[in-house]
C-alpha cells in the first residue's frame, strides 16, 4: 500500500488507542525531555491539533511559540489530496534553533514541509517532533514520545458539539465502524 494512502485507511490500523488528557500531559512531558538537549529557541506548532503539544512543550521549555497551518482539511473535512498552506511560518525563526511540532506523524509529509520552510527562512537548526508517530511515516520525525500503528483517538478529537449535543466525532465513529467496533460505546476502547 502506498504510504500516503495509509493516512485515512482506518480499517488497517492495529487496534485502538484512546489518549486521555492525562496521557497527553505525560506524552508532552516526554517530548519535552527528548527535545531539551537540542535547546530550541522557538517552537513551530502545526495548527490545529499540533498546537496542543507545541504549546505544552513551549511552556515547559520556556521558549517562543509560533503557529503555522498546513492541512488537507477545510472545516474539518478532508478535501485536499496533499497539504496546502493556510498560515505561513513566521520569519522570527531566522538564526534560531527551531523545533517543529505536530500531534502525529502519519505520512510525515506535513512535518517535512514545515521543516523545509523553516530552513528556507534561515533557521540555524531544525528538528521535527510529534506526540505519536506511525511506523510508516517517511520521513519519520527526529523525536517522538510514542510509536503506534493503532487508530489514535486524541482527547480533542473524540467528541464534537453539534446541534446542541455532544457526539462521537464523525470521523472517529466511521473509523471505529471500519474496525468492526461500536462507536456508541467508547468505554470499551480503553480495554482494547
Amino acid at each position: 500500500m502506498e504510504e500516503r494512502s495509509r493516512s485515512y485507511d482506518y480499517a488497517a490500523r492495529q487496534g485502538v488507542l484512546e489518549i486521555s488528557w492525562q496521557d497527553f500531559g505525560q506524552l508532552a512531558a516526554r517530548l519535552t525531555e527528548l527535545l531539551a538537549p537540542t535547546r530550541p529557541e522557538a517552537i513551530i506548532g502545526i495548527a490545529r491539533a499540533g498546537l496542543f503539544p507545541a504549546t505544552a512543550v513551549a511552556c515547559m521549555l520556556r521558549c517562543e511559540l509560533y503557529p503555522a497551518r498546513l492541512t488537507r482539511r477545510l472545516n474539518d473535512q478532508i478535501i485536499y489530496p496533499a497539504p496546502v498552506w493556510k498560515t505561513p511560518v513566521s520569519p522570527e525563526v531566522a538564526d534560531k534553533v527551531v523545533a517543529v511540532i505536530d500531534e502525529i506523524a502519519d505520512s510525515g509529509e506535513t512535518l517535512a514541509m514545515v521543516a523545509d520552510q523553516v530552513r528556507l527562512l534561515g533557521a540555524k537548526q531544525v528538528v521535527t517532533a510529534c506526540l505519536v508517530n506511525h511506523s510508516w511515516a517517511k520521513p519519520a520525525p527526529d523525536f517522538t514520545a510514542l510509536i503506534s500503528d493503532a487508530l489514535l483517538i486524541f482527547p480533542w478529537d473524540h467528541f464534537v458539539f453539534q446541534d446542541g449535543k455532544w457526539l462521537v466525532h464523525p470521523e472517529i465513529s466511521e473509523a471505529l465502524l471500519l474496525q468492526g467496533r461500536d462507536s456508541t460505546n467508547t468505554a470499551e476502547l480503553a480495554e482494547n
